[in-house]
């Protein structure tokens, strides 16, 4: 018996505006409204609703039989909240059938495991604050953000208290293993870890649409078939996809929704095939041996690496000054410069700077607000200037520190007081009319 675990990552960045060099200390807005909400539309429209529908249609279609899992970041869910809250809904009754399965990661689709616990945590806690919130379930899987893992942070994920998480079934990491078992933590074999079958989802993920490829066009016949090729011993395919696959990745006029409407009861002909969740892969199977990743992967590119991200030296400097911010925002209590950090934490920043141009550079280019890796990180950095300044001003460490925040909150007085008095102006000029009105 094989079982399929397929899973989704939801996730949309808040894209920054262009902002200037003269923008710094003058204009602490940083978000492309616009962009934002324009671009969360057109996919909620494109992919979001269509495909929450047609697996609704499945899950009740195939009563019990039919399973999905969901990785949604909470920014992601925020832009639903703002610009279209219909997603959230169809969601909800995803959630409502009892067939779907939400998982815990941060809540920002950040890279802060790479550098910091407590911050990991926190940013995870938030993500899962809001599923329990809207969908009434409490993670017990984890997916780090874009499948990013290492043993240490197996280890680390384990002793937040979850039981399994997921990965790449990369190919340096496996050898001559298979990725379609169950594995454990090396450091902590009590973690559970489910490894992506990347052949089989990309063939759904990157292949469908492509004409020139030899097996186009994919039908959920062919498809079934190849699961079925697959080692009679395997026990569990791991499909793992971003969930704009379906209408923006491969358009609705590739047949993707056709597929998709198609592969369970194709799949489900079959006896030796059923559907899972990953807490039910993780709680169902016996792991067959620890995975070794002593140095972090991912599901991204063909490197399989964290060099979408941390390749060149401007995602390194980005990175690194970024981070040197943590130990005075543990002191900050200003919650809009909370949320800001939070939201410049987000990997697309870092995703955007990328300099691959071969094979990998389509993928980078998909909804990137910036015309060249160059122009991403300066405007990252000035960004980052700018929140620099504002959390000196509020957290001030030395002698230098203090007098900006003292001047500043100067001016923040003044500023209140020419307002107040302007007002007050604005209001004995119209008292001012109304009785020289009487007099006429």
């Amino acid at each position: 018996m094989k079982t399929i675990c397929l899973y989704f990552q939801v996730h949309q960045p808040f894209r920054f505006r262009r902002y200037r060099f003269f923008d710094i200390g003058n204009n602490h807005y940083y978000y492309d409204d616009y962009t934002n909400e324009s671009i969360l539309v057109k996919i909620a429209q494109k992919c979001y609703l269509p495909t929450n529908e047609i697996l609704l249609k499945l899950i009740k279609a195939n009563k019990g039989k039919f399973k999905v899992a969901f990785s949604i970041s909470g920014v992601a869910i925020k832009q639903f909240q703002l610009y279209a809250p219909e997603v959230i809904e169809s969601f909800k009754k995803l959630a409502d059938t009892g067939q779907v399965e939400f998982l815990a990661e941060t809540y920002c689709h950040s890279l802060v495991a790479l550098k910091d616990k407590d911050e990991f945590k926190r940013q995870v806690d938030m993500q899962v604050a809001l599923v329990k919130e809207l969908f009434n379930q409490e993670p017990s899987v984890f997916r780090n953000t874009e499948l990013i893992y290492s043993d240490e942070m197996g280890d680390m994920v384990y002793k937040m208290g979850y039981k399994a998480m997921l990965t790449e079934g990369a190919k340096h990491v496996l050898g001559w293993k298979s990725p379609n078992y169950l594995y454990c933590n090396s450091i902590n074999p009590k973690l559970k870890v489910l490894l992506k079958n990347f052949v089989l989802s990309d063939d759904i993920a990157f292949r469908f649409g492509h004409k020139g490829w030899s097996e186009w066009p994919l039908t959920p016949e062919k498809y079934t078939q190849w699961l079925k090729d697959v080692d009679a011993k395997s026990e569990v395919i791991n499909l793992f996809l971003d969930y704009e696959t379906f209408g923006e990745h491969q358009w609705k006029e590739t047949g993707i929704f056709e597929f998709l409407e198609g592969l369970p009861k194709e799949i489900l002909k079959h006896k030796e095939f059923s559907f899972s969740t990953p807490s039910e892969v993780a709680k169902n199977l016996q792991p067959v041996s620890a995975i070794n990743v002593p140095y972090p992967i991912s599901w991204a590119d063909e490197e399989r690496d964290l060099t979408a991200w941390l390749g060149n030296e401007m995602q390194e400097e980005a990175f690194n000054k970024l981070y040197a911010l943590l130990p005075k925002v543990q002191k900050c209590t200003d919650p809009k410069l909370i949320d800001d950090w939070t939201y410049l934490q987000a990997s697309d920043h870092f995703y955007y700077m990328c300099t691959k141009y071969f094979s990998d550079g389509d993928v980078h280019a998909y909804f990137n607000p910036y015309e060249s890796p160059y122009q991403a990180f300066i405007n990252y950095m000035n960004v980052l200037s700018d929140f620099t300044l504002r959390l000196n001003a509020v957290v001030p460490e030395n002698e230098e520190d203090e007098n900006i925040s003292n001047l500043s909150n100067l001016l923040a007085e003044k500023e209140a007081k020419i307002a107040e008095l302007e007002e007050n102006i604005k209001r004995l000029r119209e008292k001012q009319k109304k009785v020289e009105k009487k007099l006429i």
